[in-house]
C-alpha cells in the first residue's frame, strides 16, 4: 500500500495543477494510474496469503488475476511505447488515436518505439491466432472422422462462422501494423481498421451468442 502512494501523488498532482495539463504529464498520469492497478491485482491477495498462512486462491479468483494482470501489464506497455514528443498542431489522417498512426506524427525517434509495437503485435496476435487455428485444425480432423452428414454440415457451418470473424478480426489488425510502415494510403489503412475495431465487434454477438440454442432459449424466456 506504502509504494501506492508516489503514484497517488504524482496523478493529484497533474491533474490539480492547470501548468502539467500537457501530453507528457497525461501519460504520466494514465501510467501511475495502471500501475496502481497492476500493483492491486497482485498485493492485496499476496498480503492475505502472508497473513493468513495460506496460498489457496479460488479458480474464480485465479482467472481474475490473470485476466487483470495481462491487462493492466499490457496498458502499462503501450503508455510506456507511446510516450515521446509531438510536434505542435499535429494531424492524424485517421479516425482514431491508433497507435501506429500516433508513431508517425512524433517528431522524436521512433525507431525503439516501432520495434516495440511489431514485438507486441506479433506476440498480442501471432501467438493467440497460431493457437486458434491448431484448435480449428483439430476441430476440423475430429469432425471428418464423423459419420453423420448431418451432424458434419451443422458443426462445419458453425465454426466457418467463427473461423470467418476470426480471420477478419486478426488479418485486418495484423494488416493494419505491419504495414503501416510502407503503406502511405491513410484511406486504406482506415477501412482495414473499420474491420476490426467496428465490423468483428458487431458480429461476435451473433455468431456467438444469438445462433448459440441455449442463449436463444434463455433470451425467449426473458422476452416472453
Amino acid at each position: 500500500i506504502l509504494n501506492c502512494w508516489p503514484f497517488l501523488f504524482g496523478l493529484f498532482l497533474s491533474i490539480s495543477d492547470s501548468r502539467l495539463h500537457t501530453p507528457m504529464y497525461f501519460f504520466l498520469s494514465n501510467l501511475s494510474f495502471v500501475d496502481i492497478c497492476f500493483v492491486s491485482t497482485i498485493v492485496p491477495k499476496m498480503l492475505v496469503n502472508i497473513q493468513a498462512q495460506s496460498k489457496d486462491i479460488s479458480y474464480v479468483g485465479c482467472l481474475t488475476q490473470v485476466y487483470f494482470f495481462v491487462v493492466f501489464a499490457g496498458m502499462d506497455d503501450f503508455l510506456l511505447t507511446v510516450m515521446l514528443t509531438f510536434c505542435v498542431g499535429t494531424e492524424i489522417q485517421h479516425y482514431s488515436c491508433e497507435l501506429d498512426q500516433i508513431l508517425k506524427v512524433a517528431c522524436s525517434d521512433t525507431f525503439i518505439n516501432d520495434v516495440c509495437m511489431y514485438v507486441a503485435t506479433a506476440l498480442l496476435c501471432m501467438l493467440p491466432l497460431t493457437g486458434i487455428l491448431f484448435s480449428y485444425y483439430q476441430i476440423v480432423s475430429t469432425l471428418m472422422k464423423m459419420a453423420s452428414t448431418e451432424g458434419k454440415y451443422k458443426a462445419f457451418s458453425t465454426c466457418g462462422s467463427h473461423l470467418s470473424v476470426v480471420t477478419l478480426f486478426y488479418g485486418t489488425s495484423l494488416g493494419v501494423y505491419f504495414t503501416s510502415a510502407v503503406t502511405h494510403s491513410p484511406h486504406r489503412i482506415s477501412i482495414a481498421s473499420v474491420m476490426y475495431t467496428v465490423v468483428s465487434p458487431m458480429l461476435n454477438p451473433f455468431i456467438y451468442s444469438l445462433r448459440n440454442k441455449d442463449v436463444k432459449g434463455a433470451l425467449g424466456r426473458l422476452l416472453s
